[in-house]
């Protein structure tokens, strides 16, 4: 099988997020994505609470990484790599209430097929994937996301 993957470069910043979700949009738009179809929508979502996981939790600059199959549109998955300098595992954290944060890594497991992370170097790789046929985001007919059960 044969595979398409890009990659970016994350700086320690916030402002990076923004940064990786437009790019994600982009390159998903770039290899024939519909970017408003169900599962870029969660892809972008996804891109957006791994990197800021990485931005926020380590404080280094990390890797972003998408891996597209090439070929029957019912193939395999697609696939979202955040590879960063810290060799601290990610972490459920428990969020509270209305707290901010603390949602990413639930977010993560409800959205994807398949999730992990394994040592990489130094670092850490954390990848999740998305069966190209499963469900993805629930959408409203007036085109919203609608919430989700975390």
């Amino acid at each position: 099988m044969q595979v398409l993957q890009l990659q970016m470069a994350v700086q320690p910043d916030p402002a990076e997020v923004g940064r990786a979700r437009s790019w994600a949009r982009k390159r998903l738009r770039g290899c024939g994505y519909d970017p408003d179809a169900p599962l870029c929508e969660t892809l972008v979502l996804v891109v957006s609470e791994l990197v800021t996981n990485a931005v926020v939790h380590t404080g280094c600059p990390a890797v972003l990484r998408l891996v597209f199959p090439v070929g029957a549109a019912d193939g395999p998955a697609v696939r979202v790599e955040v590879a960063d300098a810290s060799d601290a595992p990610p972490e459920r954290r428990p969020a509270e209430g209305e707290a901010l944060g603390g949602r990413g890594l639930e977010l993560v497991d409800c959205l994807c097929d398949r999730w992990g992370w394994y040592p990489d170097g130094s670092g850490k790789r954390v990848w999740c994937e998305i069966d190209r046929e499963a469900p993805a985001v629930p959408v409203a007919p007036d085109g919203r996301v609608q919430a989700l059960a975390v």
